[in-house]
């Protein structure tokens, strides 16, 4: 017997949540709009947490995930090679719009990208080819610049394939999704 999961009009609407608030954000930055990326995210976590069973252990993830964020988004900028157009106020760390961005991340992981779970070879897969895809269309957004692309790339490539597995590993942990009728199969 299968576990409980969001009803597939609950994933529909997480990602198309997900993708709205993820292109507000990047477009806002891109045009010295953060604040707008960051209502966007906002907004959509408090849909989230609204629709799910236990917003609670929601809350956690939410937190975890963007504390992962916030140290991986701060030694990647460390390195140099991405420069970012608004949203930093301290040079050092890294723009408030791309660590809400992990907070957005973390409500997808125990709904649209719940397939994911218990699949952690094929999260670690995801990770190496969709974290850096993810960013460089962000880049052609305007959202960040390249300064050297390659150590970017392979600098995102290595940590997504580590953080996706873990990432799921904690949406597990703290899946507050789950107990609630009117969002499952």
């Amino acid at each position: 017997m299968s576990e409980p999961g969001p009803t597939l009009r609950h994933k529909i609407g997480n990602f198309i949540v997900f993708q709205g608030a993820w292109t507000v954000a990047v477009v806002g930055a891109a045009h010295s709009l953060p604040l707008a990326g960051l209502a966007a995210i906002a907004a959509a976590v408090l849909w989230h947490l609204a629709v799910v069973s236990e917003p609670r252990r929601e809350v956690r993830l939410v937190a975890a995930v963007s504390l992962v964020g916030l140290a991986f988004e701060t030694l990647r900028l460390l390195q140099g090679d991405v420069a970012y157009p608004s949203g930093q106020p301290v040079a050092w760390l890294p723009p408030y719009w791309l660590v809400a961005l992990w907070s957005l991340l973390a409500i997808a992981l125990n709904v649209s990208l719940r397939w994911l779970r218990g699949r952690l070879w094929l999260a670690a897969l995801l990770g190496l080819f969709a974290g850096p895809l993810s960013f460089a269309a962000g880049a052609r957004l305007g959202g960040a610049r390249f300064v050297d692309e390659r150590s970017a790339l392979i600098t995102l490539a290595a940590g997504w394939f580590v953080l996706m597995p873990l990432l799921m590993a904690m949406a597990a942990r703290w899946d507050g999704v789950i107990g609630k009728d009117a969002f499952h199969e």
